[in-house]
């Protein structure tokens, strides 16, 4: 990831450019960060997660969408494309273009040696200012190990999963997905 841009746009600077970019950008309180591409083993997560997740909330008033829609917060400081998000009941958008969510409940991210640790810390500290952000799960590309993270009250408690023969536990949606299904053809 690197920056594309020496200035400090605002944030509707920011969604005007990105707007027009063929690339995706984040914006972070002024500074913009150009998303790198994605492994194999990141796009079959993602895919895996998109089908498992997907049809477990076809009764539900829930779905999830991919990492083209883009996650803002209250107070436009920043605008995030995490993995994969899942949003329920109706979705909130920031305006009339409908491309980016201010209301997330699940928000997934696919970590790599190269994004864990901004995905883990300043992606997480954002994503925490969202009302309605209930569960982040941050999933491991090089191993099975995902982690569960659920906000309780001010607080976020965090438990791991890493046998290849468990469950993640989505609980606000009251899900369960068995990590073969989401590391399915990675490993």
């Amino acid at each position: 990831m690197e920056n594309i841009a020496p200035a400090h746009p605002s944030p509707h600077e920011y969604l005007f450019r990105e707007r027009k970019a063929k690339d995706k950008h984040e914006y972070f309180e002024g500074d913009i960060v150009a998303l790198a591409g994605a492994s194999l083993a990141h796009n079959r997560i993602v895919a895996n997660l998109m089908r498992a997740i997907g049809n477990l909330l076809v009764d539900k008033p829930c779905e999830i969408l991919p990492s083209d829609i883009r996650i803002t917060t209250p107070s436009a400081n920043a605008y995030m494309y995490p993995d994969a998000t899942i949003v329920c009941g109706r979705p909130e958008m920031a305006d009339n273009k409908f491309d980016t969510l201010r209301n997330p409940r699940i928000i997934f991210e696919v970590l790599s040696p190269s994004t864990a640790d901004h995905d883990r810390t300043k992606k997480f500290f954002f994503y925490r200012q969202i009302s309605t952000f209930q569960e982040y799960i941050p999933i491991d590309s090089t191993q099975h190990f995902i982690e569960a993270g659920r906000r309780k009250g001010e607080d976020w408690e965090f438990e791991g999963v890493a046998d290849p023969d468990g469950y993640l536990s989505l609980s606000s949606i009251n899900a369960h997905i068995p990590l073969r299904n989401i590391y399915r053809n990675v490993f």
